[in-house]
């Protein structure tokens, strides 16, 4: 079913985007993913396009635009060519760090770190997940402890998504009995270690890291926002970080889905094609039907992230639905590759260990169903 989601602005962009991809992206998705790493020129060549920092206002470099459609158009694209890591890299900063520095940096920090951001010269992280809490964001054991004028931070965190390539780094740490408040950290300072980069199932060409704080000291401008108020920004901002994931998702679902149909009608079994079998023309079916009902509740998400009134508990269940949509449509399509399925050089096999991790980060599948169940049955 064709989306009316998008405008003729968003569609104009997908032209250029698509053209993009398809030059700088999809020759390299494989070599990057046996690397390990990303080609860093990449980012500078998207943010040279514009395509990085759209939410981010005009004197600081981003377009000055927060039509999430625009996202939603670039992340439809990546997955078209299996591009899990560089949606990551991508939305990392527009989707994560982005907003937290655009709508609580002071006047410094936004002129300091905005600009090169969406000009793709410098990387960021956000860090919240540590060895021994990940959903519960209350148990982190990371602490900012005043001492002067400013702060000294100890602990450590695990699973950061450009930990290893990050510039600055957005840190949520404890502050004081059952407060916490967020920093920015600045590669190189003395105590801060950006440790080894973590052997991932998948999405592979993206770091994912460690990082350490031993008496790191901040100076008292690295504060994030107001003291003590770090949990609520996370909260305030955790949905659009939730419909990020939740859109790849479906985006990824509608590529297998795609590139499954185009597979069965050439190959053939039993002296006809794959598409031609009854069994293989129901599995297209269900996928095909499930995912379009998908997109209509996402849509509504995305139309209310742009007028602002997307819940925690919308977002939520889009988190939760679209990306256990995005493992068993991902899976289904697999089976009906056969053995090729499960080579690398098809790109089902890939966005078979990429969507693994969906239902995992952002806030587990149980956590979302946690979050509605609580919303349905408070008094």
């Amino acid at each position: 079913m064709p989306s009316s989601l998008f405008t003729d602005d968003q569609e104009a962009l997908r032209s250029m985007v698509r053209d993009f991809v398809d030059r700088e992206v999809a020759p390299y998705v494989e070599e990057w993913e046996r690397a390990g790493l990303i080609e860093p020129k990449l980012q500078a060549k998207a943010g040279g396009l514009g395509l990085l920092g759209f939410a981010v206002p005009e004197q600081y470099g981003g377009s000055g635009t927060d039509d999430y459609r625009f996202r939603c158009v670039i992340m439809e694209e990546l997955a078209r060519v299996g591009a899990a890591a560089v949606n990551v890299a991508f939305g990392g900063f527009d989707d994560l760090v982005g907003p937290y520095l655009t709508d609580l940096g002071t006047e410094e920090q936004r002129q300091r770190w905005l600009p090169g951001l969406c000009a793709g010269e410098l990387r960021t992280a956000i860090a919240m997940t540590e060895p021994e809490t990940g959903s519960d964001l209350r148990g982190i054991r990371t602490t900012a402890v005043r001492e002067g004028g400013g702060w000294v931070l100890n602990g450590s965190k695990t699973f950061i998504t450009s930990g290893a390539q990050a510039d600055v780094v957005v840190t949520f740490a404890r502050t004081g009995e059952g407060e916490f408040s967020l920093f920015l950290l600045e590669k190189g300072m003395p105590g801060f270690t950006q440790g080894r980069r973590l052997d991932k199932l998948g999405q592979r060409g993206e770091d994912v890291s460690e990082l350490f704080f031993d008496d790191v000291r901040l100076p008292h401008d690295s504060l994030l926002g107001t003291e003590g108020a770090g949990f609520r920004y996370l909260m305030e901002r955790l949905p659009k970080e939730r419909l990020f994931i939740a859109y790849y998702g479906l985006a990824a679902a509608e590529a297998a889905l795609d590139w499954t149909i185009a597979y069965t009608r050439q190959r053939r079994a039993f002296g006809r094609p794959v598409a031609d079998f009854q069994a293989t023309r129901f599995t297209l079916a269900e996928l095909s039907t499930e995912i379009d009902v998908t997109r209509a509740y996402l849509e509504r998400c995305v139309l209310a992230v742009n007028s602002g009134t997307l819940t925690a508990v919308d977002a939520a269940k889009a988190k939760w639905w679209a990306t256990e949509l995005q493992n068993r449509v991902i899976d289904r399509c697999l089976q009906l590759h056969g053995g090729y399925g499960y080579m690398r050089e098809y790109p089902i096999a890939r966005a078979y260990a990429d969507a693994r991790v969906s239902t995992v980060y952002g806030g587990t599948t149980e956590i979302m169903k946690e979050i509605v169940g609580r919303d349905l049955v408070r008094p």
